[in-house]
């Protein structure tokens, strides 16, 4: 049985204010950068995908977590107490994605997480995930775990220490998907502490259309303080 993150790692429904960024002046400053976005699918009682898409609250879902991938394995989705994805389960999400994306809502396929097997060992094998990730969840060409499903685009919520190379391949790779008709938008959540040991890197390639901090299991500190003296972007 799929294993759901504790409350002290990962809360319910976590809710990332990517507007914040828009304060510090980082990025994009259209009123596309502005929104909440929450984490799905680590709690059994958060409610459905539906519920949450429905609530109003949110611009932004991303599905948690695919936690195992790279370095030659079979990727794995983990959504804990939702649906069993080797019994094909989560194939019956298929619908409340599509209901989700016709409220105007993007839905992203979550990376990484606080547990799980992952990590690249070299460009290629980046790129290849990059493929699997497209052909999978990304296109309608092929019925994955969660059906024949086209998902916005990727989040990279990268907290193995072990898994600090390739990142920026994988996103430069996800990004020779886009075409005029259906764009790849990619998402990152680096931990507040700058510069982040996992997605320094890729962040600074200027793919990413968002950026949400990871306050949250990190100390208190003065923003002000700390946007002041860590290295620019």
């Amino acid at each position: 049985m799929a294993t759901s993150y504790s409350q002290a790692t990962k809360p319910q429904l976590m809710i990332l204010i990517s507007c914040i960024l828009v304060a510090f002046s980082l990025f994009s400053t259209s009123s596309e950068a502005c929104g909440i976005s929450v984490y799905w699918g680590q709690n059994g009682n958060e409610g459905t995908l539906l519920q949450a898409c429905q609530s109003n609250l949110y611009e932004y879902v991303n599905l948690a977590f695919l936690n195992v991938f790279g370095h030659n394995v079979t990727p794995s989705i983990n959504l804990a107490g939702h649906c069993d994805p080797p019994s094909g389960t989560c194939r019956r999400l298929v619908t409340e994605i599509q209901a989700c994306q016709s409220l105007g809502i993007k839905v992203l396929l979550s990376l990484g997480g606080a547990i799980g097997d992952y990590g690249f060992s070299s460009p290629d094998d980046a790129k290849q995930f990059a493929a699997y990730l497209y052909d999978t969840f990304l296109s309608t060409s092929f019925a994955g775990p969660l059906g024949p499903v086209a998902l916005d685009g990727v989040d990279f919520d990268i907290e193995h220490p072990t898994s600090t190379l390739y990142w920026d391949d994988l996103a430069r790779a996800l990004t020779s998907y886009n075409t005029p008709e259906k764009k790849v938008y990619l998402a990152a959540a680096p931990q507040c502490p700058r510069p982040d040991l996992n997605l320094d890197t890729a962040v600074r390639t200027g793919l990413f259309d968002y950026v949400w901090v990871q306050f949250y299991n990190n100390p208190p500190v003065n923003m002000t303080v700390l946007w002041a003296t860590s290295p620019s972007l």
